[in-house]
């Protein structure tokens, strides 16, 4: 009896040596300056102007709501999937990852709208993005069995109003996709949450200074934060199976 259980578990021990977590590539990380105010209404051209005005005002600053959420995603997120990360530097000094022209690619004009975090690349990933995901794929195909894209963005959104007024919030989205060694998409998790703070709206325009909407995106960032800390082991716990 003794000499069985022995046995067993060295075999168990074996096939726990043996079977290793899957690694992953994190290959784009980003969110945008632009805010999606669809909801607001689309024909508005004061509207329109208000948010390309903020959108080019260097006073709104993504970067530490970026760099805030790069860390929360490292640090916590990474233990809920059911796979390991491929190191950060490991990544983004792979010279064939440096060189890479994606498609969809920006301008340095058009690229100012986005807030790359340091060291990664602007990589377009969703419809007509597979040339790129089966690109970063090849790319990492030797020491990692996927690549996950990752992204941050801000929309405006009604609330409750009376007369000529209204509240608005501000809605946090997020997306991460995971694409296997050949470039087909493994999972798209998109999640999203509304900030707790709010602005006013005066005849279908809101206050869109950097001072009144840069807290709106950190409250939103926040709650999302949250959510994807409840909802991330759960919704990637599918992923190991179809890597």
């Amino acid at each position: 009896m003794k000499k069985n259980v022995t046995l067993l578990l060295l075999i168990l021990f074996t096939s726990l040596s043996f079977s290793q977590k899957k690694k992953v590539a994190v290959v784009s990380f980003y969110t945008d300056k632009t805010i999606d105010f669809t909801d607001l209404g689309i024909g508005n051209e004061e509207l329109i102007t208000s948010i390309a005005n903020l959108r080019d005002n260097p006073d709104f600053n993504l970067t530490p709501i970026l760099e805030k959420f790069h860390k929360e995603f490292f640090n916590e997120y990474s233990k809920k999937f059911p796979f390991e990360l491929l190191p950060e530097e490991e990544v983004l000094t792979n010279a064939a990852y440096i060189k890479f022209q994606p498609k969809w690619d920006k301008s340095e004009e058009e690229l100012t709208r986005y807030i790359v975090y340091d060291g990664y690349k602007y990589i377009y990933e969703g419809f007509l993005g597979k040339k790129n995901e089966e690109g970063m794929a090849n790319i990492f195909k030797e020491n990692a069995d996927g690549v996950l894209f990752v992204e941050i963005h801000f929309s405006l959104v009604k609330g409750f109003g009376i007369g000529g007024t209204a509240s608005i919030k501000m809605k946090a989205y997020c997306r991460m996709a995971l694409y296997n060694k050949d470039g087909k998409k493994v999972f798209a998790i998109n999640e999203s949450a509304k900030s707790k703070k709010t602005a006013v709206m005066v005849g279908g325009i809101p206050a869109m200074s950097p001072k009144k909407i840069l807290p709106m995106c950190e409250s939103a960032l926040d709650r999302l934060m949250k959510h994807l800390d409840k909802r991330l082991k759960k919704i990637a716990k599918k992923a190991d199976k179809k890597l």
